[in-house]
């Protein structure tokens, strides 16, 4: 197996990323011209439909704050030689762990419901990823099959508490109850109204600044702290993690419980910031998408968040554009998003080389690759 050709780091974190995205639009666009609609056309509706107005971006943002909680997990996962695709499984958990707490305790103050719920959501989605964790250190269990069985399990375990346990009484909709108003998040339009700033009602909640503020923790966990550097070797040589003196098998189990942590927090936003019960498959593959938001972020807090932007951006705009172009249904739309995942996950490195020659023939280089 050849090495990847190295490019310098503005490059690798914002040039190459941006030809990938570019050429999955550019494909994207020769499939829509083929269904005789105009890519051009499809482009600015999708852009109006995600940032065109206050509803819009309130509404991509919203999408954007499930992207970031598990793009982060993943990434966090990956940092240490783990590929965590249990995403969907973790936030299913961590959801049940808030709206629980959500509407056993609903009569509490909010100031007192709302450290709980996030410590629910966190613990729970933990806990889910433990069991993966623990196989993977302990018994040689691969990460990705006992992840991807436990979405399987969580999704029936949820299932059925809904249908049996925690239904409404006096319904058929395997929903619960909806939560209290002291147990739901105020929107973000509520909040800046409060210092006078106008913006549109929308489901952006509270939920996306602990999204921020879990994107500057990773960052301070993972690249400036002594654990973050023994998190990072030992995803890189576990060899070389053991003869520093750093346990892998810690490690691992380590990770995926903040990976978990992470993942599981996805219920505030959705189920506490917006549904405000707790209802089926409400992470709606957002573990998946987590999954290339983290590849086209690189893996950083920062690179997630414009990641899970865009990823966020597509999901709203192309709601608008199915509406306004009938030939552009949503499976046409999911064939845009699988083409970007495509481009920026699987086939990333298609253009490294070519692109490595190019900047060292510009640059005078006489190494060029």
């Amino acid at each position: 197996m050849s090495t990847p050709a190295k490019l310098p780091r503005w490059a690798e974190l914002g040039l190459l990323p941006a030809i990938n995205l570019l050429a999955a639009l550019l494909l994207s666009g020769v499939i829509i011209k083929v269904i005789g609609e105009s890519p051009w056309a499809a482009l600015k509706l999708m852009a109006d439909g995600a940032f065109g107005s206050q509803e819009s971006v309130g509404y991509t943002l919203y999408y954007s704050t499930n992207f970031i909680f598990t793009g982060l997990a993943v990434a966090v996962a990956y940092h240490a030689g783990l590929f965590n695709i249990g995403g969907d499984g973790q936030a299913y958990l961590g959801g049940l762990g808030t709206g629980l707490v959500c509407l056993w305790l609903g009569s509490w103050p909010f100031w007192a419901v709302l450290p709980l719920a996030v410590i629910a959501g966190a613990v729970f989605g933990a806990a889910w990823a433990f069991i993966p964790a623990y196989l993977q250190a302990r018994r040689g269990s691969h990460i990705v099959i006992t992840t991807i069985m436990f979405n399987f399990i969580a999704s029936a375990l949820m299932t059925w508490l809904l249908v049996n346990i925690l239904i409404k009484p006096g319904q058929q909709s395997p929903e619960s109850r909806e939560f209290a108003p002291n147990a739901t998040l105020p929107g973000l339009h509520t909040l800046l109204g409060k210092i006078g700033i106008p913006f549109t009602s929308t489901p952006l909640n509270l939920a996306f600044l602990f999204a921020l503020a879990a994107g500057v923790l990773v960052w301070v966990l993972v690249w400036r702290t002594r654990w973050g550097y023994a998190l990072r070797v030992a995803g890189q040589n576990s060899a070389a993690a053991v003869y520093a003196g750093i346990r892998p098998s810690r490690i691992t189990i380590q990770a995926m419980l903040l990976s978990g942590a992470l993942a599981g927090l996805l219920g505030l936003n959705e189920l506490m910031g917006s549904q405000h019960r707790i209802l089926l498959d409400f992470p709606a593959g957002a573990g998946f998408v987590g999954i290339a938001v983290a590849l086209m972020g690189r893996n950083h807090p920062v690179g997630i968040f414009f990641a899970a932007v865009l990823f966020g951006a597509l999901m709203q705009g192309g709601s608008q554009l199915s509406f306004d172009m009938p030939r552009v249904n949503r499976d046409m739309v999911v064939v845009i998003q699988g083409l970007v995942i495509l481009f920026c996950g699987a086939l990333e490195n298609v253009f490294r080389g070519p692109l490595a020659t190019l900047l060292a023939r510009f640059g005078g280089r006489k190494d060029a690759p």
